[in-house]
């Protein structure tokens, strides 16, 4: 794609194949259906799609199409009515809920479009909630959620509750929020609504960087200039994947008859 693409190792010796890392989030005929009967809404209908270990996949599509669904399955806060969701090779639909709380916590940072922080938690103690809940001490916590506002761009908004910031620092917490630790699955809706040109631009070379790093990384986005930063694009339509290109950028794969 662009400059900021991935390079995949090629095995010496065999030039023509690629180094595949391993699969991260597996999504296997995937369907959710809300209601039933005539009634029913199909959201997503048996979708396949595999994110590799060191991969960045943007997901675009019209309103209604499956996007903000296929996150909510990919981390855990929704149940498939068919098909697998599989992080890690865990199968989330065979998780208790405690062992589902935790793989969350551990493996999956979610960026929620609505930023979901705590109100009565400062942007520091929000982004250091997850790791304590995982056992890291409180101090070593507070370090590496401070480190994380740091690479933000946020360290005076530290010890500031969410009604004391503008939403583009909320939003930038509720990303600081998602990287902090070791996540192998980085799961982003629409991460840059609430930003500026330059904020948004820095917030996926973050998102590039945490990639090329070794996390999967899953980005629904509308811009075209966002999914450019990505190995690839999967187009979703009416809860069905309609195409799914390696192109060199978004915008070459919308007009040149790729998302039909």
């Amino acid at each position: 794609m662009s400059q900021n693409t991935r390079t995949h190792d090629i095995p010496p010796g065999d030039p023509g194949t690629r180094k595949e890392s391993p699969a991260v989030l597996e999504l296997r005929q995937l369907s959710r259906t809300h209601g039933s009967g005539p009634a029913a809404v199909h959201a997503l209908r048996e979708i396949n799609v595999t994110v590799r270990a060191g991969e960045f996949v943007a997901v675009m599509g019209p309103s209604g199409s499956g996007k903000s669904t296929l996150l909510t399955l990919a981390g855990g806060l929704d149940t498939a009515t068919g098909g697998q969701v599989l992080v890690e090779g865990q199968d989330l639909g065979a998780l208790n809920r405690a062992d589902l709380a935790k793989l969350r916590r551990t493996s999956v940072g979610y960026v929620f479009q609505d930023y979901n922080l705590i109100p009565a938690l400062t942007a520091v103690e929000n982004i250091a909630l997850p790791r304590e809940l995982h056992g890291v001490r409180h101090r070593a916590a507070r370090k590496e959620a401070l480190a994380a506002l740091e690479e933000m761009g946020l360290a005076e908004v530290a010890d500031r509750f969410p009604d004391e910031i503008s939403g583009g620092q909320q939003q930038r917490v509720a990303i600081a929020r998602a990287l902090v630790g070791d996540r192998r699955l980085l799961l982003a809706d629409e991460p840059t609504g609430a930003l500026d040109t330059e904020t948004s631009d820095a917030v996926l070379a973050l998102l590039r960087r945490r990639s090329d790093q070794g996390a999967a990384v899953v980005l629904v986005t509308h811009e075209t200039r966002f999914a450019a930063w990505a190995d690839r694009v999967v187009f979703l339509r009416d809860g069905v994947v309609v195409d799914e290109s390696a192109s060199s950028t978004a915008e070459t794969l919308l007009t040149g008859g790729g998302a039909r």
